[in-house]
């Protein structure tokens, strides 16, 4: 399952119970604006609404201000299929350790998770979604706008906030969506309406699932079977946090700032290099050995599909004081410092184990800080590096076909040549 080094995120986790018990004071409930009511569209320039050769962005499909106000979040909340508890997830502490980290610093560019058939790869994904908090987002905005931050923004609002005019805000959970092998380029990345070219006669942008799953999570299962121009598309838009379309006259961008996780199981194919190289880190899982623990995990899943809600609330103490620990975490990650003589060790170890680019230091600092931050310090130390640094590192390396040891553990013995 994990690597066998006394610096694998599993002892990491044994040698600081912290980790994952750690209690913080609760977040701050995020703010809700009711101002003034908002019309669902902006007024349009032009007799429909559109200049020539250029999309205007009043003309986005999207549900009217009207019926998003009056859904009810519980009833919304009650209605959505019941979700495994992260922290009764057993063992498999790689996976969630890199998880973790990545809804800490969403920037360290989200995880590759490779391992077994039926070892909870998709059940933790979806896990994670309970973890965090919820967002403001402008009511009737299909890209999900945060009403704070223009550089989160779809074009429409940031034109009626330019215009001075009052946006309506709600709060709601983080997005998670699942794409499906079988989704199209137009699915994926928007296209034209259809339905409005039809009964409106105007060219007008439907937002695909990149829209949908901004400031979200973007789930890729058996990402190692989706087309390569697929990957390339996500890939890219993951590391810009922008999407943009060009259409039958229609031209868009739009923020698409998620954290992408993919899952796959290697023996139907690995990635490509230059893809396995956007991830900013790669977790490997295997099937649980131990009887006992076995045992365990079948037992807490009987209870789970015997009555979900009754499970969920046994857990709901220790969900509650993961989601402090992680909101203190993402709220100190500004204050973390990592010493100039580590970075330059870091750096060290990706020059001589000849890693291309440097993405893989880039990676490796962030998520060292993320990790810091997640134990409740403002100090990166060795320990927080060897965690860290071959899930950072390990898809980088140039394969070797004569090569039979695994690439993690060649990242582990080239630390320890270096920090000694």
């Amino acid at each position: 399952m994990a690597m066998a080094s006394p610096f694998s995120p599993a002892s990491a986790a044994a040698a600081s119970p912290a980790l994952f018990s750690v209690s913080t004071s609760r977040p701050l409930s995020l703010t809700t604006a009711a101002t003034a009511a908002v019309s669902a569209r902006a007024p349009c320039r032009g007799s429909r609404g559109f200049r020539r050769g250029r999309f205007a962005v009043c003309n986005v499909a999207a549900p009217s201000a009207a019926v998003q106000e009056t859904k009810p979040a519980a009833a919304a909340k009650e209605s959505q299929r019941p979700v495994y508890p992260f922290p009764a997830i057993v063992g498999q502490d790689e996976m969630k350790l890199c998880l973790l980290l990545n809804v800490i610093d969403p920037k360290i560019g989200g995880v590759m998770i490779m391992g077994d058939r039926g070892t909870g790869k998709s059940t933790t994904v979806r896990s994670l979604v309970d973890l965090l908090p919820d967002i403001s987002v402008v009511v009737g905005d299909p890209f999900n706008s945060d009403p704070y931050d223009p550089e989160v923004m779809g074009p429409e609002v940031r034109d009626r906030l330019l215009k001075g005019e009052d946006l309506t805000v709600t709060t709601t959970k983080i997005t998670m969506v699942d794409l499906p092998l079988g989704a199209t380029e137009d699915r994926v990345c928007g296209t034209i309406d259809i339905e409005k070219a039809l009964t409106e006669g105007v060219k007008a942008f439907e937002p695909g699932l990149l829209a949908k799953a901004n400031r979200g999570i973007l789930y890729v299962d058996e990402v190692n079977l989706l087309d390569d121009h697929l990957v390339d598309v996500l890939l890219d838009s993951a590391a810009s946090g922008w999407n943009t379309v060009e259409r039958e006259g229609i031209s868009i961008s739009h923020p698409a700032r998620f954290i992408l996780i993919g899952s796959g199981n290697p023996e139907e194919g690995e990635l490509r290099p230059q893809l396995l190289d956007r991830f900013g880190m790669h977790a490997q899982v295997g099937t649980v050995r131990d009887a006992e623990l076995r045992v365990k995990i079948v037992e807490e899943r009987a209870r789970f599909d015997k009555d979900p809600k009754t499970f969920r609330q046994s857990y709901l103490e220790e969900q509650g004081k993961l989601q402090d620990q992680i909101t203190s975490a993402r709220s100190n990650l500004g204050s973390v410092q990592l010493d100039h003589d580590l970075r330059v060790k870091i750096s060290q170890v990706c020059s001589e184990l000849n890693v291309d680019g440097l993405r893989g230091d880039i990676v490796t600092n962030r998520a060292a800080k993320a990790l810091a931050a997640l134990k409740g310090r403002d100090i990166v130390t060795v320990e927080d590096i060897a965690t860290v640094i071959p899930n950072c590192l390990r898809h980088r390396l140039r394969k070797d076909p004569l090569e039979s040891i695994d690439s993690g553990l060649l990242v582990v013995e080239k630390f320890y040549e270096v920090f000694g």
